[in-house]
């Protein structure tokens, strides 16, 4: 089971990833609200990368 220390890992950027992603998509009209939800995008893809390649390393 995965520990509660690596769950928190994951879960912080994840949801702050979703609410920049909800900020920008709230904005979508400005170039800031687009460069939000891209930064957001990104947060997320990061966490999902950087967790496989950690699962691939073991």
């Amino acid at each position: 089971m995965i520990s509660m220390s690596t769950f928190h890992a994951m879960l912080i950027p994840i949801l702050a990833g979703m609410i920049l992603l909800a900020v920008g998509f709230n904005f979508r009209d400005k170039n800031a609200g687009v460069f939000t939800m891209w930064i957001g995008m990104l947060s997320i893809l990061a966490t999902v990368v950087i967790k496989i390649l950690a699962k691939l390393n073991e």
